[in-house]
């Protein structure tokens, strides 16, 4: 089950305890691991509401709150694994190109000096390893600033989409302990 097949049962639910029991113990994506945190909280938690002051019911929704973002936290990590490469590659890649540009340069002026000679067939090899070693810089870091940035956009958006789901959840289990 994906994100939105569980916001379509989580919405159309009856109750969120019913919703809980029907996931079981092992969620299976980031919007399921919020809510089952939630849950357990609440679960743990609720025999007691009835006899509890209006601090006690506040405080529980601060610490419910939390459970929910440490959740987010560790999912987002979770999600954002292999990033960094992509970063790192999109980044250092023309870099190592440019390096290996100069490189090609200079075994061309190494091959005018020994043989004394400007002639293209002297100086095309080397230019023809400088621009080689441009375009492999090249082709390794375009895709992968595109893929960052398009990765980079879907975990901000499943990020902003966990918050407000976290507070969605926040405001039904603060109207179920508070009436």
């Amino acid at each position: 089950m994906d994100n939105n097949d569980f916001e379509d049962r989580f919405y159309s639910s009856e109750t969120l305890s019913k919703l809980s029991k029907s996931i079981g113990n092992h969620p299976s994506h980031p919007m399921e691991s919020v809510f089952f945190s939630a849950m357990a909280y609440f679960e743990k938690m609720k025999s007691g509401f009835a006899n509890k002051n209006f601090d006690f019911k506040k405080s529980f929704c601060e610490n419910v709150k939390k459970e929910m973002e440490i959740v987010i936290d560790k999912e987002i990590l979770n999600l954002q694994k292999g990033l960094n490469f992509l970063a790192s590659v999109g980044s250092t890649a023309p870099f190592i190109g440019l390096f290996g540009t100069v490189w090609g340069i200079m075994n061309s002026f190494t091959a005018i000096g020994i043989s004394q000679n400007t002639s293209l067939a002297v100086v095309a090899p080397g230019i023809a390893e400088a621009l080689f070693a441009t375009a492999l810089g090249l082709v390794a870091a375009i895709p992968a600033v595109i893929f960052y940035n398009k990765l980079n956009n879907m975990l901000e958006n499943i990020s902003n989409k966990l918050e407000i789901f976290s507070e969605e959840i926040l405001v039904i289990i603060s109207k179920e302990i508070f009436r």
